[in-house]
């Protein structure tokens, strides 16, 4: 008896959690297996689509030697990408263009972001570049091309500066979107609670500004790839972009596929790769 009306409604108190813990655990595991089973159905999706589109495009160049000659076909490409591999060309180029890349992309959207985020310091600063901003980037980059040449000469330079130069304003752009799109009223408070403009920067427009940033990092991967591959295509001896020019100036179609192929299995893989930083440097973004 002693403790017994103290005790029950504990207890009942404690059963009341239990049961709410529970049946939370039960609709994530819900949730979490509706997600798995959607992101299959996607999947499968897909590789049947790919598969119909891969069986048409063979069907219709087996029988028809100006098609493919014209267009090639899948078993072709695939007979290409095995003789590149055991040359050790596929690999050989496919890692020139991607050191190219990636050194085009880590440049381009450092120099890019740093620029966009600085630019939240003075809207007066970022009024009186605006002009400047779009028309660089209403070049198009292989009109730059010769002008690249010339300073940087014909080798691995090149092509770094050529990715760079298809990266650095998207990042501009995106970065800078981000850090003016802050919402006001938290600026506010941290004014409000002395809060200095650096920390102010530091501690809620670049944490904040993180999402537009992480796009504008998805869109550069691709943008940073074309640029390695028009300065591939204007002078160089390896690359991916080499070996499309070269199987093309030879109308090899099946083997200029092939070097696309690799072309689109390394932009896949930066961008996989990007995802994965953004997840670790945004880990609330799984919860979504």
């Amino acid at each position: 008896m002693n403790g017994s009306p103290l005790q029950s409604p504990i207890a009942a108190d404690a059963g009341i959690d239990a049961a709410a813990k529970g049946a939370a655990a039960r609709r994530l595991a819900t949730h979490r297996r509706a997600r798995l089973r959607a992101s299959l159905l996607v999947l499968a999706s897909q590789i049947a689509l790919l598969a119909a589109f891969i069986a048409f495009w063979e069907y219709m160049t087996a029988f028809d030697k100006q098609a493919a000659f014209m267009f090639g076909s899948p078993s072709a490409i695939a007979g290409f990408l095995l003789t590149m591999a055991r040359d050790g060309s596929l690999w050989r180029d496919t890692y020139v263009t991607g050191v190219e890349t990636l050194l085009g992309f880590l440049v381009g959207n450092v120099i890019g972001t740093l620029i966009g985020l600085s630019l939240w310091y003075s809207r007066f600063v970022s009024r009186v570049i605006e002009p400047f901003v779009i028309a660089l980037g209403s070049i198009p980059i292989i009109a730059l091309a010769p002008i690249i040449i010339i300073w940087f000469g014909t080798g691995l330079t090149s092509k770094i500066a050529m990715s760079t130069l298809s990266v650095v304003i998207v990042a501009l752009v995106t970065s800078y979107k981000g850090a003016v799109g802050v919402d006001a009223d938290q600026i506010n408070l941290m004014r409000t609670l002395g809060a200095s403009k650096f920390q102010i920067f530091r501690k809620l427009v670049v944490p904040a500004s993180l999402t537009d940033i992480f796009a504008g990092f998805k869109l550069t991967v691709g943008f940073a790839l074309i640029g390695a591959i028009v300065g591939e295509f204007m002078s160089s001896s390896e690359g991916l972009g080499h070996a499309i020019f070269k199987a093309g100036s030879l109308y090899i179609i099946p083997k200029v596929f092939a070097a696309l192929v690799a072309t689109i299995a390394l932009a896949l893989v930066l961008t996989f790769i990007v995802g994965k930083v953004e997840k670790l440097l945004m880990p609330w973004r799984r919860l979504g």
